[in-house]
């Protein structure tokens, strides 16, 4: 049973629609991580769960609840900002204290503060000044502040959008620890899939004030619902082609073709139709969607095969990834182990059972490709 639930939530500013039918339900004790890009209504949705907004139509409810009409004092909710709202003339501990202010009833504020830095990891900070700690440590007090109270629901607006990477992973661990301690039911906002994906119980895609798909990192990166979800998460090739058959084999798009003008060949692949090719024949133009360690480099005896030639090599460790020109026309990249090719070869590329198996998609129209790529 959904402990907080979001119900056909419309937001607009002025004649901008910043949210069009979100509805969410978030489970008690989990984390549900809202990932978008800038301006996909993600921190519009947080606002509105935290009651800094008030929505055009639709209700939030907690435990069955109403609390659409509720100020933001009367959720109960704890919220980290992006930017921490610390007082820099405070103690940590008169920071976290802070937090304490306008509980009902009678409160051991010494013992809450305590309990709350314990629960962050940082015992004996109380007595410091808020400009003698790490960045990491001032993420960490402006959750014990948040926590203090013992809210309903905790939400995080980007809590780690300022911290240099070494230190947001190192921090990112330990948020988590500290959440799942409690056992509170939290959402928070990234537009960072590594964030998302390791924060995350769930994860939410939202794209233009729509949400694309909800589900575990490995839904959306394995099984994406939408063209956008399938780009925007994790890494991605395109290339036009048409359908055959019954939807789940595809032959190069005649778009792709080679300086002679000669088609690929015949060259099919396995693909997984999305659920917006339902019904879809024979013939439609549709786009392919491939993940780098779903292709490989194959020898030229492979009838799946498509020609190409390495333009960029990136070594990232243990794997290297490798920008292929296809002889055809289009491009993608392969993930491969870093001695499997250099710069310039002439290689050939085809699917890797290995890895999630390419997916299907209707085309997008030149406006909506020019919205991906303002976004």
């Amino acid at each position: 049973m959904a402990f907080l639930s979001l119900e056909q939530l419309d937001k607009s500013f002025g004649a901008q629609t910043v949210l069009r039918g979100l509805s969410l339900e978030v489970a008690k004790g989990e984390i549900l991580a809202l990932l978008g890009p800038s301006g996909s209504g993600k921190t519009t949705a947080l606002r509105l769960i935290a009651g800094f907004e008030a929505p055009d139509r639709g209700r939030i409810r907690v435990e069955s609840a109403d609390v659409t009409a509720l100020p933001p004092e009367r959720r109960h909710f704890g919220m980290v900002f992006q930017h921490y709202a610390l007082f820099p003339h405070l103690t940590v501990g008169e920071n976290v204290a802070f937090g304490l202010a306008g509980v009902a009833g009678k409160v051991d504020s010494a013992r809450r503060v305590a309990e709350a830095l314990n629960l962050v990891e940082l015992p004996g900070f109380a007595g410091r000044r808020v400009g003698e700690i790490s960045g990491g440590q001032q993420q960490r007090v402006a959750l014990a502040r948040a926590l203090a109270p013992e809210p309903r629901v905790l939400l995080l607006d980007e809590p780690l959008s300022n911290l240099d990477p070494t230190l947001r992973e190192r921090t990112r661990r330990e948020l988590k620890r500290a959440i799942q301690r409690v056992g509170i039911t939290t959402v928070l906002v990234t537009h960072e899939q590594e964030e998302a994906f390791h924060l995350g119980d769930r994860v939410a895609v939202l794209h233009g004030g729509v949400l694309h798909q909800v589900g575990s990192p490995e839904d959306l990166y394995e099984r994406p619902a939408t063209r956008f979800v399938a780009t925007f998460v994790g890494r991605a090739s395109v290339l036009p082609c048409v359908l055959e058959g019954d939807g789940a084999v595809w032959v190069p798009h005649p778009a792709l073709s080679g300086p002679t003008g000669a088609a690929a060949g015949p060259v099919r692949w396995s693909a997984a139709p999305a659920p917006e090719l339902a019904g879809a024949g024979p013939g439609e133009e549709v786009d392919l969607v491939v993940r780098p360690e779903s292709l490989t480099f194959v020898g030229a005896g492979d009838p799946r095969a498509l020609a190409g030639r390495v333009t960029e090599r990136r070594y990232a460790g243990p794997v290297t990834y490798y920008q292929v020109a296809l002889a055809a026309g289009g491009e993608v990249e392969v993930l491969a182990p870093p001695g499997a090719a250099t710069t310039g070869d002439a290689v050939r590329v085809a699917p890797d059972a290995q890895g999630p198996a390419p997916r299907l998609f209707r085309q997008m129209r030149e406006q909506a490709r020019d919205q991906v790529r303002d976004n």
